[in-house]
Order: structure tokens, then C-alpha cells, then sequence
């Protein structure tokens, strides 16, 4: 398969659709334990990218995740676009002077979730969207090290981040506005990690549609 930036479009638009999609049911669940304006802000980056998705096709990746970067954190604001910000320019520093090949890619993303880390001050089970993003990395990390085959990598980074999604039902939030609901903040699947999830998810199929098309 081909992972080459002219691939940025579908990408986008794969997300921009996942996120229209499911737009209420994640509104509900950010007014429940916060602001309720997760999906808004998220919607205002994804337009900004859209706008961009010819010009990031002809880019390579270094340049192309550095340009996704500095336009989430100006378009999106607040907190997810800092931290959705900061996954991508970190990413962009990590990709230089390496193919993307798959213990690349772990080593890349792992790069840009640390810096994620760092930033928000934040780490796993704390009900945010790095109880997605945390599972994820280690997953393609542990997947480049056995050697496992491309689509059986995929399926199963899909089936981390739709686990590490659920898994924030139960945690009790210390992080943002839900963490001042302490233990009523359990109950509720964190609205970043559910966004979290469905781009993966979202960026999965359309890697899986190019990987089986015919040639």
C-alpha cells in the first residue's frame, strides 16, 4: 500500500464525515461533563483542513503534519487545539528523514502522543483522549516489533481505540471542566475520546479501502 500524502484528502473528509455524523450523540456527551463545545471546535479545524486538502496532497509528510499542526491550534482552539496541535507538529519533527514504513509510523505517532503527554499534563486514566491515543501508540509499537501483517494491524488499531473509548466510562475525570464533578464524572464516556476513536476508526477504513483496492 501506498501511504503517500495525496491520501490527505480522503483522509480529511473521512473525518469531517465521521464527526457531522455523530455530532449529537458527542455533543451530549461533552454538555454531560463539559463545556459542550468539543465538536464545534473540532468541526471549525476540520473546515479549515478541508480548505487545505489539495494544497497538503502535494506536500510531503514532514511538511504536510507540520502545516495540520499550526492550523489546528489556530482554527480549533482551546484545549483540543493545542493538544491536537501539538500531536501533529511533534509528529512532523519525528517523520524526518524516515520512510514511512510501519515501526516508523509506531515510532512517529508514539513521538507526537508523548508530546501530547507533556502539554496537556496528562497521562492514561485520566478520561481524556489520550485513554485512545496511549493504547493506540503502544499497540503499533508492539505490532512493528512482531512483524504482524498490514491489515490485521489496522482491524486491530480500530479495536484499541473503540476499548480505550469505553474504558473512560468508568474513570473518574481529573482533567478539564469534568474534573470538577469528581466521582459524578464516572458514568460518561469522555467526549475527546470518543472523537478520539471515531477519527481513528474513520482513517482506518479509508486505509483499508486503499490496501484492498484493486491495482
Amino acid at each position: 500500500m501506498q501511504f503517500i500524502p495525496a491520501l490527505l484528502p480522503r483522509l480529511i473528509q473521512a473525518i469531517n464525515d465521521v464527526i457531522e455524523a455523530n455530532a449529537d450523540e458527542v455533543t451530549a456527551l461533552d454538555q454531560a461533563i463539559g463545556d459542550g463545545d468539543h465538536v464545534t471546535n473540532l468541526q471549525r479545524g476540520l473546515k479549515a483542513l478541508t480548505a487545505q486538502s489539495d494544497e497538503l496532497a502535494g506536500l510531503d509528510w514532514v511538511a504536510a503534519w507540520q502545516k495540520i499542526g499550526m492550523t489546528l491550534m489556530t482554527a480549533v482552539g482551546g484545549a483540543s487545539g493545542s493538544l491536537y496541535g501539538t500531536l501533529f507538529v511533534a509528529m512532523s519533527k519525528a517523520a524526518r528523514d524516515k520512510a514511512l514504513n510501519l515501526p516508523a509510523v509506531a515510532e512517529i505517532f508514539s513521538s507526537g502522543v508523548e508530546a501530547v503527554k507533556l502539554r496537556g499534563k496528562a497521562d492514561a486514566g485520566e478520561k481524556t483522549m489520550l485513554d485512545v491515543l496511549i493504547p493506540v501508540a503502544a499497540y503499533l509499537r508492539q505490532a512493528a516489533t512482531d512483524a504482524v501483517a498490514l491489515p490485521e494491524v489496522l482491524d486491530n488499531v480500530a479495536r484499541t481505540a473503540i476499548a480505550g473509548m469505553e474504558s473512560t466510562k468508568d474513570m473518574v475525570a481529573t482533567k478539564g471542566r469534568a474534573s470538577f464533578l469528581e466521582e459524578r464524572s464516572r458514568g460518561h464516556i469522555d467526549a475527546g475520546a470518543k472523537t478520539s476513536q471515531l477519527m481513528i476508526c474513520a482513517l482506518v477504513e479509508v486505509l483499508v479501502a486503499q490496501l484492498t483496492a484493486p491495482t
